[in-house]
């Protein structure tokens, strides 16, 4: 199977049922349009994602590694990411983060799409605040 169409619709499949799901379109469907943010796919349309007659976009492979659990690379390709650089700046975000810290992120990513959007912006408007009571007034 070296045609790239068939390798990611068979990754996809084996991943819905390693986190499972029954690789059908219409769960698929379900799942991937409550979880991306852009346009929604149709059943049609994911279907032939898991018939590998064509692959998702570079955010729509990120939605589905990200409700799959699993890296984008290996759901694309078929293979893990073996470049440590990739790994070293993918973690390096969360470097000295407490535990209650980890904690509050990976409560949030298992939040439901439109949950995160609304615990997004109210972080957003709480940082804004924040920003505004920190800037020096003038007397």
């Amino acid at each position: 199977m070296h045609d790239p169409k068939q390798l990611f619709a068979e990754k996809l499949r084996q991943a819905m049922v390693a986190a499972g799901y029954a690789p059908k379109p219409s769960v698929l469907e379900r799942e991937f349009n409550t979880r991306h943010w852009g346009k929604p796919m149709t059943l049609h349309g994911v279907r032939r994602w898991l018939l590998g007659e064509t692959m998702p976009d570079a955010r729509k492979l990120i939605t589905l590694a990200e409700w799959l659990r699993m890296p984008v690379q290996e759901l694309a390709f078929g293979k893990p990411d073996s470049t440590p650089q990739a790994r070293e700046e993918a973690a390096r975000w969360h470097v000295g983060l407490g535990y209650e810290d980890r904690e509050l992120f990976e409560t949030y990513l298992r939040l439901p799409v439109p949950q995160r959007r609304l615990a997004r912006e109210v972080i957003l408007a709480i940082a804004k605040a924040q920003a505004v009571d920190q800037t020096p007034r003038k007397r």
